[in-house]
């Protein structure tokens, strides 16, 4: 056998020292770990060409590319140098191997969701050569052979057609007007192409048109390079925009017209960009449309700017009228803040849709000329002594993190920002966790901060009491979310100790014609024990008893 350069020996070494699921590879000598690698594949390549009959070519790729798949297979064999390929050979011949997990692998599917994928009852390819034929067929021509995962994992059942209808829907694919290398690209980032595309009509031709007109018609083809790799990474950021809704068919000339997008930025950055926008709330298609429109917003620093909120929405021409009328409403929000909580700083002032509207509507240059210059600008003299009292407290990391949480969801550097913070218990991940189970309850952004600023306490309960206390106020007491905005405090009361049992009795006596005043729940939740007592007594005289004997919270075990 051949042995493999010095380099390609260290470079095995370095690669495969870094993967988690080797059991039995890491165990063998570093010095020889890399030639136990070759042989074990070598040997596994001889076995499914030479007693399994598959292609040479195909049974390389598959022992070359199942790396776990082959570790644990040798797990039982012990190493030993000069005969490892022979006795990994003479262990296949007795031990038959499942040969899908071993070919799932090798197409670039995680090793951890191969065992998902196997087919029942079925260990051979000659039980079932379609999955073989058809990756074959692609290979061919000229797809690699470890990303064909891609294809199985979003449309599996390219997998069960012929090699024959899988090349016809790769000529009429390269008909369009496209080289192989491209065509690969296209297949790998959209793999629905290559569905049975019949005349290429639908949403195949949409996408395949607005394509032509990018590569083909804005000549962006021709700054491509010519491999696979560079296509597929081309094709996945152009991928973004229809994952986001725009419509196929309706953009491959504002593609076109900002080709250098797609040239220029990383996937990463555009997505970053993306997700930004969408914390406004806006419709994912509007957010795409605005970063086809208008590329250069991914230069964009959206991330380390101070702002002042204030100048903000002067900047973006709300009158002073309406300026006044938020500071009056939302005095938590005021002060700076940090460009990147921008779309929860409008979140909060419940101005969200309207600053991005502005924005879509051609002022997002307005983003990068609002940034503090002056270090006096809406500077809050009672914040900023309360926060150098933190670098000298007990915990300060802990409140700063509390204090960076208060930003992230739109309060500003302001003296009520640090009037919250002190009453508000947690980690950030914690709190953080706490105001987005209310959320999902179907509080607004808006009218959650209100309640976090009146009522801090809120963000003291865990996200499973927050449920359940919400879950009662809706379906047991029957009353809207909007009562949360009158009286916040009942997420603060003990759901059993407290709001079960005095809701329950005072039900009990209403339908009992006991009680003919409508006592608010307010009312019934906050009222001390004593004043709670007394007001029974009014009610009825043998209401108290009643409250102590079948109502009232007992502690297991209290008899009394």
């Amino acid at each position: 056998m051949n042995h493999f350069p010095k380099f390609i020996h260290s470079h095995l070494l370095r690669h495969f020292s870094s993967l988690p699921k080797l059991p039995y590879f890491t165990k063998i000598p570093s010095k020889y770990r890399a030639r136990a690698i070759e042989d074990a594949q070598q040997a596994l390549t001889d076995y499914l060409h030479c007693t399994r009959y598959i292609p040479f070519v195909y049974a390389e790729h598959i022992a070359k590319n199942s790396i776990c798949s082959l570790s644990s297979l040798v797990s039982g064999i012990d190493f030993s140098a000069p005969s490892f390929n022979k006795n990994v050979l003479r262990f296949l011949r007795y031990h038959p191997i499942n040969e899908y997990e071993f070919f799932f692998e090798s197409i670039g599917i995680d090793y951890d969701e191969v065992s998902g994928l196997l087919p029942s009852k079925k260990f051979f390819f000659s039980e079932d050569e379609t999955v073989l034929h058809a990756a074959c067929a692609l290979s061919g021509f000229g797809f690699p052979w470890n990303k064909l995962g891609k294809l199985y994992k979003e449309e599996a059942l390219i997998f069960r057609a012929s090699s024959k209808e899988l090349k016809a829907r790769l000529c009429r694919i390269k008909e369009v007007g496209f080289s192989n290398i491209s065509v690969i690209g296209i297949c790998l980032a959209f793999p629905y192409v290559l569905r049975d595309v019949g005349e290429l009509d639908g949403e195949v031709a949409a996408l395949l048109n607005d394509l032509r007109s990018v590569f083909v018609d804005f000549d962006l083809g021709n700054h491509v390079e010519a491999n696979v790799d560079s296509w597929y990474e081309i094709c996945r950021k152009m991928r973004v925009f229809y994952d986001l809704g725009c419509q196929k068919g309706e953009i491959g000339e504002l593609m076109g017209r900002n080709k250098s997008l797609f040239l220029q930025h990383s996937e990463e950055v555009m997505v970053k960009k993306i997700e930004y926008f969408c914390r406004f709330l806006a419709r994912k298609e509007d957010v795409g449309l605005l970063i086809l429109q208008s590329p250069e917003i991914l230069d964009f620093d959206l991330e380390t700017p101070v702002i002042s909120v204030m100048g903000i929405l002067k900047h973006f021409g709300l009158s002073a009228d309406k300026r006044d009328s938020i500071a009056k409403e939302y005095p938590y929000v005021l002060g700076r803040n940090k460009m990147a909580n921008l779309p929860n700083v409008m979140k909060a002032l419940n101005l969200h849709e309207w600053l991005f509207n502005k924005i879509k509507d051609g002022n997002y240059r307005l983003l990068v000329n609002c940034t503090l210059s002056d270090l006096d600008e809406d500077f809050d003299k009672d914040f900023r002594d309360s926060f150098e009292r933190i670098q000298f407290s007990r915990t300060p990391i802990h409140t700063m993190e509390k204090l960076i949480f208060l930003h992230k969801i739109g309060f500003g550097e302001n003296s009520l920002t640090m009037k919250v913070l002190a009453h508000v218990h947690g980690t950030s991940a914690e709190l953080q966790e706490r105001f987005d189970s209310l959320l999902c309850m179907g509080i607004t952004f808006s009218k959650l901060c209100k309640m976090v600023q009146t009522t801090p306490k809120v963000l003291n309960q865990s996200p499973k009491t927050i449920v359940q206390k919400v879950n009662f106020l809706l379906y047991e007491m029957g009353v809207s979310l909007d009562y949360l905005d009158i009286f916040p405090a009942f997420l603060c009361f003990n759901l059993e100790k407290r709001i079960k049992p005095r809701y329950r009795l005072h039900k009990w006596l209403t339908e009992n014609g006991l009680c003919t005043r409508n006592y608010s729940i307010a009312s019934i939740v906050a009222t001390g024990e004593k004043s709670f007592v007394a007001r029974l007594s009014r009610i009825h005289p043998d209401a108290p008893k009643h409250w102590l004997e079948s109502f009232s919270y007992q502690e297991p075990g209290d008899s009394s």
